[in-house]
C-alpha cells in the first residue's frame, strides 16, 4: 500500500508520455467546445500516470483544473464520448422533440422524465448508442445522469443555486461555512460562469410566460418566489430571441445537450485545465476496478474500452500514483462498494455506500385555466423558483420548470426539492456481481406530502387540478426518478473531512457522493464548491 510521504509532488511531475497536455482552448466566457482538448492518445495497458481522475463531471473537472494548475500531469477517464463532432445532420446533439440515438445512453428507446402526454407515451425507438443521457434503473427509482465529457453539466437545466447557509451547516457540520460562503461558493460560481437573467427582459419576453404564470399563482396563495441564477448565458438568450444568433435554449434544447449559450464544463473548468497543457482525456472507457498496485506503489486501475454500441473491445490495466473518484454519486458509490466487497479495497470504511438520497425530488404539473396560458414558446432554462423551505411542515423549493412541447399545453410543470430525510444504501449483490440501491418508492411519501401541502393550497385558490398524464397513465407524481443523486460516500463519514479515503493514502472522492442525500437546492454549485475546498487542502497538504 502506498504511503502519503512516498507520493510527493515530485513523483507527480516525473515524466509520463501519456499525460502530455492538450492544446489551449477557449476560456470560460467562450461558447466554443472542447474540440481542441481531445486527448493525444487513449491510455494503453501498462501506462503509469501521476493523477487519474475517474469521471469528468463537476468534481472531476475541479480536480483536473486544480491538479494541472499545480503542475501535475493529469488524466481523466470518461465513460461517455466527447460531444464535439457533428453527426450526419450537421449537429452535435439530438433534438429534444425528435430525439435520435444521440439522446440516450445504450438503450433502444428514449426514456424522458415527462414520458406521456394526453394519454399517449411519447418515448420512441432509437438505435443503441452511447447517447448523452442515461436513466439508470434500480428497484425503487431511476436516476438520470449525463454521459460524456462534462458529465451532468451537458444535460441539466443549469440552475446554479447556492444552498441556504443554515441548512448547509446542518448537513455538513464539520465544514467551515464561513470559508465556504466567503471563498469557495464565490469561486465556484465565478468559474462556472453563473449569471442572472435581465429582470426587465424576463417581464416582457414570451419565452418566460410559463414562469410568470407560475409566479402569479404561487404569490396569490401567499408563497414567495425568487429568481434563480443559471450557467446559461442570458445575454446570448436575448440575442436568440432577437434572431441574431442560432437558437439553443429557445429551440427546445436541454436534456439532450445544448449547442450554444450554455456554459457546460467542457467550456469552463475542463477547457481551462486543457489550456495548461497537462490534461489528457480518455473517452469511452469504463473503470471496473481499483486496487493497490502489486509493485511500485500507487494503484492498479482496470478499465474496459467500449465501442459506440457499448460492446467491450479491450480491457486495460494502468497504474496511477493517485486516484480521484469523480464518477458521480452513483458511479463512485457503486465502484467503491464493489471494491470493498470483492476484497480489492477491503479496509474501506463501513460507511461506504451509506447516506444516499434523491435530493427530495418530486416532479409534477398543474392544469391551468385557459386564461393562464403558459405559452407555446418556452425557454428550456428555468429562471424562477418557489421558496417555502422555511416552513417545517412543507419544506420545499420548487423550480418552475419549462414544458417545451412546441404547442400550448396550459400546464405548469415543477421540480420540487423537498426536505425528505429518507436515505438508502448501495449494497453489493454477490449473486449478480452488481451493486444495488435499496431505495423504495414508499420513501418518497414524505416529499409528496410536503409538496401537496403547498400545491393543494394553490390548486384550491386557483380552482385547478394536478395533471395525471405526464409521468404515466393516471400518475400524478414523478417520484420514481431523480436528476439529483447525492451521497453514498459522505464527507467525514466514509472519507476524512476533505474527501480522502484515509484507509488508502492516495485515493480521494471529489463528487456528489460526498453530499449526504439532500442539499435543499439544485446541487451542482455545492458539489463544485466542496471540490474546490477539498482540492485546495489536498494539494497543499498531500502534494506540497
Amino acid at each position: 500500500m502506498p504511503s502519503s510521504s512516498s507520493l510527493s509532488r515530485r513523483s507527480f511531475l516525473i515524466g509520463t508520455g501519456v499525460a502530455a497536455g492538450a492544446a489551449a482552448v477557449a476560456a470560460a466566457s467562450s461558447s466554443s467546445s472542447l474540440a481542441s482538448a481531445a486527448p493525444r492518445r487513449a491510455l494503453t495497458g501498462g501506462d503509469r500516470v501521476p493523477a487519474l481522475v475517474i469521471g469528468s463531471g463537476y468534481g472531476g473537472a475541479v480536480a483536473a483544473l486544480r491538479l494541472t494548475r499545480a503542475g501535475i500531469a493529469t488524466h481523466i477517464v470518461e465513460m461517455g464520448r466527447a460531444w464535439d463532432t457533428p453527426g450526419p445532420d450537421g449537429t452535435v446533439f439530438s433534438g429534444t422533440i425528435s430525439p435520435d440515438k444521440r439522446s440516450t445512453w445504450l438503450s433502444d428507446t428514449t426514456d424522458q422524465p415527462v414520458s406521456n402526454f394526453m394519454g399517449f407515451g411519447i418515448n420512441k425507438k432509437i438505435d443503441r448508442y452511447v447517447g448523452v443521457l442515461e436513466s439508470e434503473k434500480f428497484a425503487g427509482i431511476k436516476i438520470y445522469q449525463g454521459r460524456g465529457v462534462g458529465g451532468g453539466s451537458l444535460v441539466n437545466g443549469g440552475m446554479a443555486v447556492t444552498p441556504k447557509r443554515d441548512f448547509f451547516e446542518q448537513i455538513l457540520p464539520s465544514v467551515d461555512s464561513e470559508q465556504m460562503y466567503s471563498t469557495y461558493f464565490p469561486r465556484a460560481n465565478s468559474a462556472l460562469g453563473v449569471n442572472h437573467i435581465d429582470e426587465a427582459w424576463f417581464e416582457t419576453t414570451p419565452w418566460y410566460q410559463f414562469s410568470r404564470v407560475g409566479r402569479k399563482t404561487a404569490q396569490r396563495s401567499g408563497y414567495t418566489t425568487t429568481f434563480v441564477p443559471n450557467v446559461y448565458d442570458f445575454e446570448y438568450m436575448k440575442r436568440e430571441a432577437a434572431g441574431t444568433v442560432p437558437r439553443s435554449a429557445l429551440a427546445g434544447e436541454v436534456i439532450y445537450g445544448n449547442h450554444a449559450g450554455k456554459r457546460s464544463l467542457d467550456k469552463t473548468y475542463l477547457a481551462q485545465a486543457a489550456a495548461t497543457g497537462r490534461l489528457t482525456i480518455t473517452t469511452l472507457h469504463r473503470v471496473t476496478a481499483v486496487e493497490p498496485a502489486a509493485t511500485g506503489g500507487g494503484y492498479q486501475v482496470t478499465m474496459e474500452q467500449i465501442n459506440e454500441q457499448g460492446g467491450v473491445i479491450a480491457t486495460k490495466t494502468v497504474n496511477a500514483d493517485r486516484v480521484f473518484f469523480a464518477a458521480g454519486s452513483v458511479g463512485t458509490s457503486k465502484l467503491l462498494v464493489s471494491m470493498k466487497a470483492q476484497g480489492k479495497l477491503p479496509n474501506l470504511s463501513s460507511q461506504v455506500g451509506e447516506g444516499w438520497g434523491n435530493n427530495g425530488n418530486i416532479m409534477f404539473a398543474r392544469a391551468n385555466h385557459m386564461w393562464d396560458a403558459t405559452g407555446r414558446q418556452q425557454s428550456t432554462m428555468p429562471a424562477m423558483g418557489i421558496d417555502n423551505w422555511a416552513d417545517p411542515t412543507a419544506s420545499i423549493f420548487a423550480e418552475i420548470a419549462p414544458l417545451p412541447a412546441g404547442l400550448e399545453t396550459y400546464a405548469s410543470l415543477y421540480l420540487a426539492i423537498t426536505n425528505n430525510p429518507e436515505r438508502a444504501r448501495f449494497r453489493y449483490n454477490p449473486a449478480t456481481g452488481k451493486v444495488d440501491l435499496d431505495w423504495q418508492a414508499s420513501q418518497n411519501q414524505i416529499g409528496i406530502d410536503m409538496t401537496k401541502r403547498v400545491f393543494d393550497k394553490i390548486n384550491k385558490k386557483e380552482g385547478t387540478i394536478y395533471r395525471t398524464d405526464l409521468f404515466g397513465f393516471y400518475k400524478t407524481w414523478g417520484d420514481h426518478l431523480t436528476y439529483h443523486p447525492l451521497g453514498g460516500c459522505v464527507l467525514g463519514r466514509a472519507t476524512d473531512d476533505h474527501g480522502r479515503l484515509h484507509e488508502y493514502p492516495g485515493l480521494y472522492v471529489m463528487d456528489g457522493a460526498l453530499v449526504p442525500g439532500n442539499v435543499g437546492v439544485n446541487p451542482f454549485v455545492t458539489i463544485t464548491a466542496l471540490a474546490e475546498r477539498n482540492m485546495e487542502a489536498v494539494i497543499s497538504a498531500d502534494l506540497g
